[in-house]
């Protein structure tokens, strides 16, 4: 039976990861390494993480079913990186049925083939790209972002555009005003149109909204 490493799961979010109230599960484990992460316990997996079936996720979330109808929210996937639990959230899908909106907050690093498995999955995207500058990435997550750029054409080539909110930081000592500028201009070119722009605050060595 699958399992999966969750590390939290957040019930009664409003408008923070998607419309409406929405529960937030966050799966353990990420593949990058962002000097200023939120969730460095991603980093390597603990005893604490409690590995959850879909049908026990699910179970454990349906008493919230009212509010997500009523208000058209749902469940936002997050992490960590919850594009490792492709099948994962795929089969979550075929559990809630069609009424719940499902997220995901993704960096996109990921196999094309996870991003592949939810495109009928997923109502919205929530993308945080960093920066679409090899080097900017690089020096900030640890990974090269050739495989972001490649996923976010493959979502633009098949129609997902309008679904997908794409996170462009401003980051302390890594990228500059004229770097996000450079990174929208890219990204409209691909066909996005919808940005979430903002900037790091950096307290206590971690990045703050």
């Amino acid at each position: 039976m699958q399992t999966a490493p969750l590390i939290a799961v957040s019930r009664h979010r409003i408008n923070l990861d998607g419309d409406g109230v929405v529960t937030l599960a966050c799966f353990g484990v990420c593949p990058l390494r962002c000097k200023y992460c939120i969730n460095p316990q991603c980093f390597e997996e603990r005893d604490n993480w409690k590995k959850m079936t879909p049908e026990e996720l699910y179970t454990r979330i349906k008493p919230d079913e009212l509010y997500f109808l009523a208000t058209g929210g749902g469940v936002t996937f997050g992490g960590g990186e919850p594009l490792l639990y492709s099948s994962y959230i795929s089969e979550f899908r075929g559990l809630c049925g069609d009424g719940w909106a499902l997220s995901a907050e993704t960096s996109l690093n990921v196999r094309e083939e996870s991003v592949a498995e939810l495109i009928p999955v997923l109502d919205h995207w929530i993308v945080d790209i960093k920066d679409t500058n090899r080097e900017i990435y690089r020096s900030y997550t640890g990974r090269d972002n050739g495989q972001v750029l490649s996923n976010l054409r493959r979502l633009a080539d098949s129609g997902q555009a309008h679904k997908v909110t794409i996170r462009i930081p401003l980051i302390p000592n890594y990228n500059k005003e004229e770097d996000r500028q450079r990174s929208v201009r890219l990204l409209e070119e691909m066909g996005y149109k919808k940005f979430d722009l903002f900037d790091y605050v950096i307290k206590d060595k971690r990045s703050l909204r």
